[in-house]
């Protein structure tokens, strides 16, 4: 049935909402403020990730914390926050027979946040204690430092999720005066996934707007990384293994590319394993994936004992495929493999609403979650092996680990 039924968009004072109607007795609906690490200098990461976790962790002006999450779960409802470099969310996932006793609190926390001092202070202490344990965790650190140094003086080096000793810093005012700066209508966009009656959507979002300001026009700025030649930066660490990152370009949201490469380097990853584990005996855990964005990169990544020989490989693939390409079996394979997982998590409300919400705000085009299987049906092998030769150039490689096992000029 909801296949069957389409899927519309339409304004509302001012703002976009997309809506998909779903066949089933479930509304998930995701209220967007676009912007991400665009909306705040380095020296206030991590503010926007802090206030999106306030709206559900502090109280609303008519209830505290504890009633406003013992409401929610008496009827299983969630509502949540998250942030990234793109964009933040406020969600709401309920049964539709339970939609007007969770709307209004949705709409308390989205709109009417207390930012109570006390409770601040506990979610920043949560904060400060995951940063300072991904910290520890030598694969999310080799990734921060992976994005440091290849976006260093670009907007995409910020980390959304902050520093300790900025999160630290940060008052429950300071936060709270960031969060009404940024809640405003042209930076909204609002996704339902729900069966729900036009008129009725359209009531209820002009009166949760009602106090929102417009705000002056915002657009996501959509910035494009090239790496001209290899570089090498070594950071020493003790740990058990070595652990390599790599960045390199990669073609732009809304870009003819686009898709081709996503499959390019899905095959990649694949060979990058085979290659890498199966026979070389190099590493556990090989991995090559394209981080999509504002700005989009290629990254590979991998943890060894031996990281000369692993660059020797690495090169000796990469020259491989410029060379020859990949075969049209592996093209179909990846196609069909890919489209499974599509189809596959695309079978929740929630999940079909974050698909709407990103394609519309990285590639301005939400009918492309619509789109996506007959678009990758369509891509050729020309097009995939196309994609890979023209955006894998140079790359910006990161080392964490014993400094006298690795020779960085190899990989330059």
């Amino acid at each position: 049935m909801a296949q069957q039924t389409a899927a519309y968009d339409m304004m509302v004072d001012g703002v976009k909402v997309i809506v998909q109607p779903s066949g089933n007795d479930i509304v998930e609906i995701q209220t967007i403020i676009k912007g991400g690490v665009q909306n705040y200098p380095a020296s206030k990461v991590g503010i926007e990730s802090m206030a999106i976790s306030a709206l559900t962790e502090c109280g609303t002006l008519k209830h505290d914390k504890n009633t406003f999450k013992n409401q929610l779960e008496k009827i299983s409802a969630d509502v949540y926050g998250g942030s990234n470099k793109n964009y933040s969310e406020l969600r709401l996932n309920c049964i539709k027979s339970d939609f007007n006793t969770a709307w209004p609190l949705y709409v308390e926390a989205l709109t009417m946040p207390k930012f109570d001092a006390k409770e601040f202070e506990r979610i920043k202490q949560d904060a400060i204690n995951s940063l300072k344990e991904a910290e520890s965790n030598p694969d999310a650190a080799i990734d921060k430092y992976a994005e440091k140094i290849a976006f260093a003086g670009r907007g995409y080096a910020k980390d959304p999720d902050g520093t300790p000793a900025i999160i630290n810093k940060l008052t429950a005012l300071e936060t709270k005066a960031y969060y009404r700066s940024v809640l405003t209508k042209s930076r909204m966009l609002i996704v339902i996934v729900a069966d729900l009656d036009r008129s009725f959507i359209e009531t209820k979002i002009k009166a949760m707007l009602a106090g929102v300001k417009q705000g002056l026009p915002f657009q996501l700025k959509k910035t494009a990384f090239t790496v001209v030649k290899n570089t090498f930066t070594a950071e020493k660490r003790y740990l058990a293994t070595n652990y390599i990152e790599g960045v390199s370009g990669g073609p732009l949201p809304g870009t003819a590319d686009y898709n081709a490469f996503n499959m390019a380097m899905r095959i990649f990853n694949d060979r990058h394993f085979l290659e890498v584990r199966t026979n070389n005996g190099l590493s556990y855990s090989p991995g090559a994936w394209f981080s999509v964005g504002a700005t989009s990169a290629a990254r590979f990544s991998v943890a060894t004992t031996e990281p000369n020989k692993y660059i020797k490989v690495f090169n000796k693939l990469v020259a491989k495929i410029r060379k020859e390409g990949y075969n049209a079996d592996e093209v179909a394979n990846m196609k069909l493999s890919y489209l499974t997982g599509f189809y596959d998590k695309n079978e929740t409300n929630t999940e079909q609403a974050a698909s709407m919400a990103s394609n519309e705000v990285l590639h301005g085009n939400w009918r492309r979650s619509l789109t996506l299987v007959d678009d990758i049906k369509q891509l050729t092998v020309e097009q995939v092996n196309s994609a890979f030769r023209k955006y894998m150039g140079g790359i910006v490689w990161v080392y964490q680990g014993d400094l006298k096992k690795v020779y960085g000029a190899l990989y330059l």
